[in-house]
């Protein structure tokens, strides 16, 4: 049986509803159950299913490897929010608030090794091609949160070296996940490997669409105050190239207002995003998340299958990222 996407993402919420969590101490494993619970797109094991259904009709029999990647993604998140001292994550408090530090890094730590007991649970055949792949894949995520956190204290950080810096953070997961549930689903070498890229610049055109939204979004939709990236001055693909190509009055604006410790919040948001548009950012930054989203497109197209059966998928990627068509 084939199943649509909002098909799989019920099945996913159910599953990982009613996971048990029988070890002791149970205060150990009440933070993990919390962080799953507090909801989300679950784009990751939706993905993996939703590519394992393109040649298989039984993706309920790779349920707990995609409740892995969704674990490990949400392992991710925990300690993403200690290190970057967030206090509300999908608007609860985050675990390090709700109870301490030190929770936060040692259940963060038991839902990776979580992650990797529900990978685990495949067949003795694809094992480890399975645990190869999660493993490459979770290092260079966190070689990928490693370079976020060096950009935070550099104003050269290039276009190129950002780019590989989410294609890292953001894009191997969901290259991951299409790959991965190829691969169970014993899809050709070819046809698992244009998966991943399609799934790795699909991830590049998400990232890059978050960094426009958080400039220019609608807060209703977007779910959050715009402008957040602006307030805390990260190193957005927006701001890269604002500096990079702004000329020098505006670089000198710019400049200013990254390192003003002192600044109403509303106003600095406008003075960037002003700036922004004057030198083209928003134009520029479409532009590259539709050239993202075509190549991946184009890996999709060179899958050995039917069109029709790629819709599910082709609609997802779609919906991901707020298209009609």
């Amino acid at each position: 049986m084939y199943y649509t996407p909002d098909e799989l993402l019920k099945r996913v919420n159910q599953t990982l509803a009613a996971l048990p969590y029988e070890r002791q101490p149970q205060s150990l494993y009440e933070p993990i159950r919390y962080v799953l619970s507090l909801g989300g797109k679950r784009i990751r094991p939706v993905l993996m299913l939703v590519a394992y259904n393109l040649f298989k009709e039984d993706p309920d029999s790779i349920m707990m490897q995609a409740l892995g990647l969704e674990t490990y993604h949400n392992f991710t998140l925990l300690h993403d929010d200690l290190m970057d001292r967030a206090d509300v994550r999908r608007g609860q408090p985050t675990v390090h608030r709700r109870w301490n530090a030190n929770k936060a890094i040692l259940s963060g730590d038991s839902m990776l090794v979580l992650a990797y007991q529900h990978m685990a649970q495949c067949d003795a055949a694809h094992l480890p091609a399975v645990l190869d792949l999660f493993t490459e894949t979770a290092l260079q995520i966190h070689e990928g949160q490693e370079m976020d956190m060096a950009f935070e204290t550099r104003n050269d950080v290039s276009e190129a070296e950002y780019i590989e810096m989410i294609r890292l953070k953001t894009s191997v997961l969901l290259a991951c996940a299409l790959k991965m549930g190829a691969l169970l689903a014993d899809a050709s070498q070819a046809d698992a490997d244009n998966l991943y890229r399609c799934g790795e610049q699909m991830g590049l055109a998400f990232q890059l669409q978050d960094d426009l939204l958080d400039v220019y979004g609608d807060p209703k939709v977007f779910g959050k105050a715009i402008g957040g990236d602006i307030t805390e001055n990260k190193k957005t693909y927006m701001l890269i190239n604002a500096i990079n190509r702004a000329d020098s009055q505006q670089r000198a604006e710019l400049m200013r207002w990254t390192a003003s410790t002192d600044f109403d919040r509303e106003e600095k948001v406008a003075a960037v995003t002003r700036l922004y548009d004057a030198i083209g950012i928003r134009q520029l930054c479409e532009e590259r998340i539709d050239y993202y989203f075509d190549e991946a497109r184009k890996c999709l197209g060179k899958v050995s299958i039917d069109a029709e059966r790629k819709q599910n998928l082709l609609k997802y990627m779609n919906q991901m990222m707020k298209r009609e068509s």
